[in-house]
């Protein structure tokens, strides 16, 4: 089996089945950690609604899907934030597909479209529970920065130069 990357529109089928499952990991794993508890429907479903990804679409930014075998497996997002900035944001790969290398492929996939939006930077947050994303930005040459935001989750921040 293998990985395909490509471009997807922010309100197709895919795109909201992978926002679904990505919302929904991130948000229990942090309400477990700090609460106890997952994250209670009703505001799962209100943060879905409100966060479409609309700024992800083009013409300044591009949501990528990554297919493993075909099947819709992870999804990774680029938005310019000026003319030279971008943002990686919504980095994800199934639970049963880790391990084998699609998250790279999201974020090399995520640099190059980056590139083609005219950005030469590119800047991400993430949060400390989230061990995992943060090595594997460090693995790919990322540079853990000064904040950049006062995102209310973000507590590590991070850049690369894409030159």
């Amino acid at each position: 089996m293998t990985w395909t990357i490509s471009p997807e529109p922010v309100d197709s089928p895919v795109a909201a089945a992978l926002w679904r499952a990505y919302y929904t990991e991130v948000s229990d794993r942090y309400y477990l950690l700090h609460e106890g508890r997952r994250t209670d429907p009703a505001e799962l479903e209100r943060e879905i609604a409100a966060n479409t990804g609309a700024e992800l679409a083009p013409p300044t930014g591009r949501l990528l899907v990554a297919r493993y075998g075909g099947a819709p497996a992870g999804s990774a997002g680029v938005r310019l934030l000026d003319a030279t900035t971008a943002e990686l944001t919504r980095v994800f790969v199934h639970e049963g597909m880790r391990g084998k290398g699609g998250a790279a492929l999201l974020v090399a996939a995520a640099e190059e479209a980056a590139r083609d939006l005219g950005a030469d930077q590119l800047i991400l947050d993430t949060r400390g529970d989230l061990v995992e994303a943060r090595a594997l930005y460090a693995r790919l040459g990322y540079r853990e920065t000064e904040p950049h935001n006062d995102a209310e989750y973000a507590e590590h921040w991070f850049r690369k130069d894409l030159n």
